[in-house]
């Protein structure tokens, strides 16, 4: 089980990053823009943003297993509407139908660990969950790399579906229905968004809202825009981006690690204050280091791997405390967040791409101003923060 639902979790990064070496040949393949080609990112984590509302209240309905099954047969059709997509246009919308498909494993494991464990042996499952989400896009522009160098671009697409299907065949054989207590009374959309109205309401949620959509948006704005500046404007294959791609997936997993050893002693606050240190200090180097040595390679990696950390020091602690007010609707406040993340991420993401030109100013820009933003909503809203870290019993030392 354990296994299983780790890999669950690694079918969303895995559709996002493992092609993301081939979109300046996507490009070229269909005679589009550069703008286009970035909708196919900034597509999918808009309906993998509406995907995340969806899955929820279903699941409650009707269970986790048909659910995810149904979650599964989406992903598969639309992947493979992006097999044989004969236009950017059309692969824009499959990867939207990809989206909504691969949403579900993501949102319904974690209700499965809620069903099936609780204390200590639910932590050791999220642990692992994360472990899994955050070494996966380490191999998987590395693989995509190679997978553009030998085939081409829809060579990452199959390696999608294989995936999809094997693990939809698993969760098919070996996937109990976790789920005893389904609701008896009919999924009602004025019960849902009332919970998300009570949820948004909350200032200092709101805050750590807001810090967690600056990271995603820089995090978004080089996942959209890297491939399209290192490969065009800094000359790069496709292998030698995938490298430097995981060489800043590694570095999340590091600021993850080195955060749940370092929280006991800083307490959330502490390490979200260190998160937003390093997301300012990255984006500030990258626009420096762009400005003054624009031919540089190490201008955008280095503040990028920085920023990177950040995200890691960030995000999980943000995630616990903004949850900590709301022990009733901790399923609202998280679909509402991830739902935000995913969408500011998008728009950030389209505007990237439509800004891209000859060089990495605009990805240099994004990634200042997301860590510019996430530091100083830290400074500007500890008023509001200040009852829920006394409350969470985590204010720092």
């Amino acid at each position: 089980m354990t296994i299983l639902l780790a890999g669950l979790t690694a079918l969303g990064p895995l559709a996002t990053d493992i092609y993301v070496a081939s979109l300046p040949q996507i490009g070229q393949a269909f005679g589009a823009s550069t703008a286009s080609v970035q909708i196919t990112i900034t597509g999918y984590l808009a309906g993998f943003a509406f995907g995340q509302i969806l899955y929820g209240p279903l699941s409650d309905k009707f269970g986790r297993r048909p659910v995810m099954l149904a979650g599964f047969a989406l992903y598969l059709a639309a992947t493979a509407a992006c097999i044989f997509s004969t236009s950017v246009g059309m692969l824009i919308a499959a990867r939207v139908g990809q989206a909504l498909g691969a949403a579900g494993p993501i949102i319904l494991t974690r209700a499965i660990v809620r069903d099936l464990y609780e204390g200590a042996r639910a932590a050791r499952q999220y642990a692992v969950m994360s472990m899994i989400m955050g070494i996966t896009p380490i191999g998987a522009p590395i693989l995509g790399g190679f997978l553009q160098s030998w085939f081409d671009w829809r060579a990452s697409f199959f390696v999608m579906a294989f995936a999809g299907a094997t693990l939809g065949t698993c969760v098919l054989l070996l996937l109990p229905e976790t789920n005893k207590r389904k609701q008896a009374e009919p999924i009602s959309f004025a019960g849902v968004f009332g919970s998300f109205a009570i949820v948004a309401r909350n200032r200092a949620y709101l805050s750590y809202l807001g810090m967690q959509a600056c990271s995603y948006n820089g995090l978004f704005g080089f996942v959209s825009a890297s491939s399209i500046v290192l490969q065009g404007s800094y000359g790069l294959t496709p292998v030698q981006f995938g490298f430097v791609f995981a060489c800043c997936s590694c570095s999340y997993v590091a600021g993850a690690f080195i955060g749940a050893r370092l929280v006991s002693r800083r307490g959330l606050e502490g390490m979200i204050g260190l998160g937003v240190a390093f997301l300012c200090a990255g984006g500030v180097a990258q626009i420096l280091g762009v400005v003054a040595f624009p031919h540089a390679i190490a201008a955008v990696v280095v503040p990028d791997m920085v920023y990177f950390m950040g995200v890691g020091f960030l995000l999980p602690n943000t995630i616990a405390a903004a949850l900590t007010p709301f022990p009733e609707r901790a399923g609202a406040a998280s679909s509402l967040m991830g739902f935000a993340q995913m969408t500011s991420g998008a728009i950030v993401g389209t505007i990237t791409g439509a800004a891209l030109g000859s060089g990495a100013l605009p990805l240099a820009v994004v990634t200042s101003c997301a860590g510019v933003g996430a530091f100083s909503i830290f400074h500007l809203t500890k008023g509001a923060r200040a009852g829920v870290m006394t409350k969470s019993g985590n204010m720092p030392h």
